[in-house]
């Protein structure tokens, strides 16, 4: 989740889009409201890294959100992690992502075979990406809390497992591949927050998928990747579903609609099936 830090309407921006919290290495708290409903913040006073005039923070804080919206069927929400075989680097560092993203969702199932499943599928997105040698122990420590059903753990574990896969290829020089993971993290993301929405739909809930500043961040980090990165097919349909997503979100001026809801978690669905298509 990415919140603006100035020139918004703060009252309406919420914690938000959940595995976009996934895609941060930032350790911060959120400032709990008072009641239950859409959780407020004073950006001033927010604490944690500070990108492109956004604040990013951790998984937990946005998962305690959704859990007050409702109290979620995480089981429901569980996808297969079987990512398809391919060389093509771009397309390994979007399901890294998608990974990662479902990481979270099975842990907050509490579901141990999932997460172990998750845990070998990031060996083996990390093996395909020669990234192995620095995530083997984070997957290891996965597996070993899973079977000791340690959940704060693994929650730990996967966020550690994304920062260190950024921070390796963004030292290898392979920024636009970090930003891809990050997409792909935020887009498992969104497709759940509007899952979860659209099973239990209010106005407050839906405005949890109010962050138009956050999809322009994403659209504007395509814009400046490398022609290598933007040409590629999977990250020019991103690209194209983002302004889609954007849209919808700038229309939502009097408050989201179900239909709106719906629309934002289909161009997901769609982009994320486009991610994981054998090609």
């Amino acid at each position: 989740m990415i919140l603006p830090m100035k020139n918004a309407p703060l009252h309406r921006l919420a914690v938000v889009t959940a595995m976009a919290a996934l895609l941060s290495a930032s350790t911060v708290k959120a400032q709990a409201a008072s009641k239950g409903g859409v959780q407020e913040f004073d950006p001033q006073a927010f604490p944690g890294q500070v990108v492109d005039d956004v604040v990013v923070p951790v998984p937990s804080e946005v998962f305690s959100v959704l859990d007050k919206l409702g109290e979620p069927n995480w089981h429901q929400e569980i996808r297969d992690v079987d990512m398809p075989k391919t060389a093509d680097r771009t397309k390994l560092a979007l399901m890294f992502g998608m990974i990662v993203a479902e990481g979270f969702v099975a842990v907050q199932a509490e579901d141990k075979e999932k997460v172990k499943d998750i845990g070998r599928e990031v060996i083996d997105q990390a093996t395909a990406l020669g990234l192995i040698k620095s995530v083997r122990p984070h997957a290891q420590a996965i597996l070993d809390a899973a079977d000791e059903g340690n959940w704060a753990s693994i929650r730990k574990e996967f966020d550690q497992t994304q920062k260190t896969v950024r921070d390796a290829m963004e030292q290898m020089k392979d920024t636009d591949l970090s930003q891809c993971v990050s997409m792909g993290g935020w887009l498992r993301g969104t497709a759940s927050v509007t899952s979860v929405v659209g099973k239990n739909f209010s106005a407050d809930r839906a405005e949890l998928l109010n962050q138009p500043m956050l999809v322009e961040h994403f659209i504007a980090t395509i814009s400046k990747m490398k022609s290598s990165a933007k040409e590629n097919a999977t990250v020019a349909d991103i690209a194209k579903g983002l302004k889609i997503i954007l849209e919808r979100m700038e229309g939502a001026v009097d408050g989201f609609t179900k239909d709106a809801v719906r629309e934002i978690g289909k161009t997901c669905d769609t982009l994320l099936a486009e991610i994981k298509a054998a090609k």
